[in-house]
């Protein structure tokens, strides 16, 4: 059984599907009042990944408006922070007397403890949540506060390492076992905290462990964004991030692992996948192997062997044939 649950407003009449999508979003994030031009019939759908305390939802939904108010605070405040990343359409928050203009590829931060209003637009738009309590954010609350409605990058720099981060769960969620739910959860906070230190530029009130958390995924995601590349090599890897080739190698000794294993790893996977592909079927075993940086194929085929035990082109023979 996976991980996520599912919901849909599909599953009631056109006349009830916008008091459905009220009752749903209340019970996965917190409770606001909520208005549409489209209540008449809303088709609305909803996948949420509990990791513990901290809660991933991804959202697809007409538009909508959305107002927490005081009154509301004091029947029912669970003290979370909760990130909205807009992956399509457009939209608009305000809170502690900041008002954002949003777009697909931005993400805004608002506190469950003070008053808010939002409103996305678009026929179809969608996003993901992330909601976390206040005090698992390493990071002091008066600092958080600074950055309370006001729209980040999620789709480049550090920032895109935590919206990838998100698009890689989501997509992956039920290929996890509970236990790696708390490893999941850790990696997704200290993420969160790095977009909004380095926004602040208050990095250095992060937990230490917080920090070398979140330099592994930002490396991590670095190398896999340069598979493809041949000249992707520690020195490379070191500079592009400005640390030492000794922090480098600290980073993956601590997973037990070298950087060149690490690299070697990841691409012989995109080739294993690629050579399984049936839209890829007519490509040449040794384009494969170029298009993942491998550009000697003797190279490539002694690696894909010891990794797999047996040649490239009889893994695609035995896969495809079976």
């Amino acid at each position: 059984m996976g991980l996520t649950r599912e919901f849909t407003t599909a599953v009631v009449p056109a006349a009830e599907r916008f008091a459905l999508w009220t009752e749903l979003a209340a019970q996965s994030h917190v409770r606001n009042w909520l208005s549409s031009e489209c209540a008449e019939d809303f088709h609305a759908w909803l996948r949420v990944l509990d990791l513990g305390d901290v809660r991933v939802s991804t959202l697809s939904y007409p538009s909508v408006e959305i107002t927490r108010t005081p009154k509301l605070i004091r029947q029912d405040d669970p003290e979370v922070y909760q990130v909205n990343v807009l992956m399509s359409g457009r939209g608009y928050a305000a809170q502690g007397g900041r008002e954002a203009a949003l777009r697909a590829g931005e993400l805004v931060l608002v506190d469950s403890s003070r008053p808010f209003e939002g409103r996305f637009d678009g026929t179809l738009s969608s996003m993901t949540v992330v909601q976390l309590p206040r005090n698992r954010l390493p990071l002091p609350e008066d600092v958080v506060q600074r950055l309370a409605a006001t729209p980040i990058a999620a789709d480049r720099g550090m920032g895109g390492v935590f919206g990838r981060w998100l698009a890689d769960l989501d997509a992956r969620a039920d290929e996890c076992a509970p236990a790696d739910l708390p490893a999941l959860a850790s990696v997704t906070v200290d993420l969160l905290a790095a977009v909004l230190g380095r926004r602040l530029a208050v990095e250095d009130r992060m937990s230490p462990q917080a920090r070398r958390q979140a330099l592994r995924v930002e490396v991590c995601d670095f190398i896999n964004r340069h598979l493809g590349d041949p000249s992707l090599s520690p020195a490379t890897i070191a500079a592009a991030h400005r640390i030492s080739l000794r922090h480098l190698h600290q980073i993956f000794d601590s997973r037990g692992t070298t950087v060149a294993a690490w690299i070697r790893a990841r691409r012989l996977d995109r080739c294993r996948r690629d050579l399984v592909d049936p839209v890829l079927s007519r490509r040449p075993v040794y384009a494969i192997g170029a298009r993942w940086g491998f550009v000697e194929p003797s190279h490539f085929s002694r690696a894909f062997r010891a990794a797999y035990g047996v040649s490239p082109r009889d893994y695609r023979e035995a896969v495809l044939n079976r």
